[in-house]
C-alpha cells in the first residue's frame, strides 16, 4: 500500500501467529455460500487485516495507551471453506482452539456468527444489525434463529441460546417484516431499535443489553457486528446497508462498550463485501476499526 514508516509510530495489525498463549485472537471466517445476496465477502478477512496497517494500536485518553503493549495479541489465520456442516464444525474446534483468549472472528457473510456462538460456548447474544436473521432455513439471514433452535451435527458440547439471554440492537424500520418482528417478541428476544438507541444513548443501551445476555451463572457473551447496521454512506460495502442507519462513531462506541465486560468471550464482524467496497475502502477500514475498538475494550477491563 506504499504506507510510511516511522519507529515512534507503529502499525496495528502486525500480530504473530497464534500460539496458545494470548490474549486476544483473529480469525478469519470467509462465509458466503448462502448468502442471500451475491457477495464477495470471503475477500472480507484479508482486507481487513490489510487495512489495520493503516492505523495504530493507540487509545488516547485520559492516558495514551498502547494496545500491543497491553495486550497479546494473535492471528490465527483463516478457515478454509468455512461453509456448511463440515465448514462450520471446523469453525467451532478451532474456535475452542482458541479459547480463553478473547476471539475476533473475521468474516464473511452474518452465517458466521452461528458457529463463531457455538465455539465459545455463548450463553447470550448481542447483535449489532439492521435485521433479526430469523429466516427460516440456513443462510446468512438465519444463524440467531439457528442458535436458538439448532444444535450442528457432529459437534458435541454445544447447546442452543436462550433467547431471553438475547439483545438485538439497532433493528430498523423497512429493512424487516412485521412477521420476523412478532416472531422475535413471542421468542421473548429483547430488541431495541435504531430509534431507541439514538433517544436512550448507548452507555444505557448497552447497559441493559449486558444485563440480559450476561445473566444467569456462568455467563459468556457473544457479540456479533453486522455492518450493515451502519448508515449507507459509511458502510457501502454492505449488500443491506440503508440510508439513515448508525454513524461511524455509533458503532464504535457502541463495540467498545460491550467489550469491556468480562462476560463478553467472542465478536464477529460480519456483512461486509470488500469487492463491492467504495474506492476509498471506507467500509473495510470500518471494519479494521471495530476490530480496535473490540481490542481496546478488552485492554480495559478491570
Amino acid at each position: 500500500m506504499g504506507l510510511s514508516h516511522d519507529d515512534l509510530w507503529p502499525r496495528a495489525g502486525a500480530w504473530p501467529a497464534f500460539d496458545g498463549e494470548v490474549d486476544a485472537v483473529l480469525l478469519g471466517v470467509p462465509t458466503w455460500r448462502t448468502s442471500l445476496s451475491p457477495t464477495g465477502a470471503a475477500e472480507t478477512p484479508a482486507a481487513v487485516r490489510a487495512a489495520l496497517r493503516r492505523y495504530s494500536a493507540a487509545v488516547m485518553g485520559p492516558q495514551a495507551m498502547d494496545l500491543d503493549e497491553m495486550l497479546r495479541i494473535a492471528d490465527a489465520g483463516d478457515i478454509v471453506d468455512p461453509d456448511g456442516d463440515a465448514g462450520h464444525a471446523a469453525v467451532i474446534a478451532r474456535v475452542r482452539e482458541c479459547l480463553p483468549a478473547f476471539v475476533i472472528a473475521l468474516g464473511g457473510d452474518n452465517s458466521l456468527t452461528y458457529p463463531v456462538a457455538l465455539g465459545a460456548a455463548a450463553t447470550g447474544l448481542i447483535t449489532f444489525d439492521a435485521h433479526f436473521d430469523l429466516r427460516d432455513g440456513v443462510s446468512n439471514g438465519s444463524p440467531v434463529r439457528r442458535l436458538i433452535e439448532d444444535a450442528p451435527t457432529g459437534a458435541s458440547g454445544t447447546t442452543p441460546i436462550d433467547p431471553s439471554r438475547i439483545v438485538q440492537i439497532g433493528i430498523a424500520d423497512f429493512a424487516n417484516s412485521a412477521t420476523y418482528a412478532r416472531r422475535a417478541a413471542a421468542l421473548g428476544i429483547r430488541v431495541i431499535t435504531l430509534d431507541e438507541v439514538r433517544r436512550r444513548g448507548v452507555a444505557d443501551a448497552v447497559a441493559q443489553a449486558l444485563e440480559i445476555a450476561g445473566s444467569g451463572p456462568a455467563a459468556r457473551i457473544h457479540l456479533d457486528i453486522d455492518v450493515d447496521v451502519c448508515d449507507r454512506s459509511v458502510a457501502p460495502g454492505c449488500p443491506a446497508s440503508v440510508p439513515g442507519g448508525l454513524a461511524a462513531h455509533e458503532l464504535r462506541a457502541l463495540t467498545r462498550a460491550v467489550a469491556t465486560d468480562a462476560r463478553v468471550v467472542s465478536a464477529d464482524i460480519a456483512e461486509v463485501d470488500a469487492t463491492a467496497d467504495a474506492e476509498d475502502e471506507r467500509t473495510v477500514r470500518l471494519a479494521a476499526l471495530c476490530v480496535l475498538e473490540l481490542l481496546a475494550g478488552l485492554a480495559t477491563r478491570g
